[in-house]
């Protein structure tokens, strides 16, 4: 029996070692590369001519070396920074919309889905509000608020809270009915059928809405970027295009990519830990 153990807890060591790991997930890893060479080929051969409209990835390569891609966290004072620290403050904005967007968003989506009353009377204004462009937005911020950081961040905001109080809305009243005839016949109260039933039952319709509202909270803070000014990964892409640094501009939208990828896996991550087993 005891040997059986060991054995068996050898195999399993064995199984979860990084090189099993990478064995394993080969494939997931060889293929994008070898998609990733090619379009750089590609690339490569499209641009190579001197009178190219575009850098070759050599040239861009050659370009951003020093000191972007090298020192990405370089501060001469003013908006002369690093993209680390541009992409940093960019984040900071996103972390602070996306996060009141997510409170207002889940509270909206659960009052709305379990309320007849209010589906009826909000649900209409927030289907005509949802198809108004992020950017249109900025006017009125401005205008409200005088300063360009909080702009931003309202820009944040009114863009991704639509996606979350639509997915939970349908989450809450995607509850089988079945579930709501037993809290009844326990005669559950109101708090131990929200944390019992309500919102187990939507958490999965929450998280796709999240990982919805982060994806356009990081388009949205890009494009205000670019009109409001300051640090920030937007504005640094549309002053490196007045100063004709189009190797800067291939180099930002690299980053600008990977954040926007790495933000997604974020939230399908904590959501493959929150989510029960049963509802994926």
């Amino acid at each position: 029996m005891t040997a059986n153990l060991e054995s068996r807890s050898r195999r399993t060591a064995r199984q979860n070692s990084p090189l099993s790991l990478i064995q394993k997930h080969s494939q997931k890893i060889i293929r994008p590369l070898v998609a990733l060479a090619i379009f750089l080929v590609i690339w490569q051969l499209l641009c190579m001519s001197p009178d190219s409209n575009l850098p070759s990835p050599i040239t861009v390569f050659q370009d951003t070396w020093d000191p972007l891609i090298i020192n990405p966290f370089f501060d001469n004072g003013g908006t002369d920074k690093g993209l680390g620290l541009q992409i940093a403050a960019s984040l900071g904005r996103v972390a602070i919309g996306f996060t009141l967007s997510t409170i207002v968003g889940i509270g909206l989506g659960i009052l709305i889905g379990s309320n007849k009353f209010m589906y009826d009377a909000l649900d209409p204004l927030f289907q005509v509000l949802r198809t108004i462009p992020p950017l249109a937005w900025l006017p009125i911020s401005l205008a409200a608020f005088r300063d360009s950081q909080p702009s931003a961040i309202f820009v944040i905001f009114i863009t991704a809270i639509w996606p979350i109080i639509i997915n939970t809305t349908v989450g809450v009243q995607q509850i089988p009915q079945d579930y709501r005839n037993v809290a009844k016949v326990l005669r559950l109260s109101r708090q131990k059928y929200f944390f019992k039933v309500l919102f187990p039952a939507a958490v999965p319709y929450i998280f796709t809405g999240l990982r919805i509202g982060i994806g356009l909270s990081w388009l949205a803070i890009i494009a205000a970027e670019m009109l409001v000014g300051g640090v920030g990964i937007g504005f640094f892409i549309w002053d490196a295009y007045n100063s004709s640094a189009i190797s800067e501009i291939i180099l930002a939208l690299v980053y600008v990519g990977v954040v926007g990828l790495l933000l997604d896996r974020l939230v399908a991550f904590v959501a493959s830990k929150v989510v029960p087993e049963e509802q994926k």
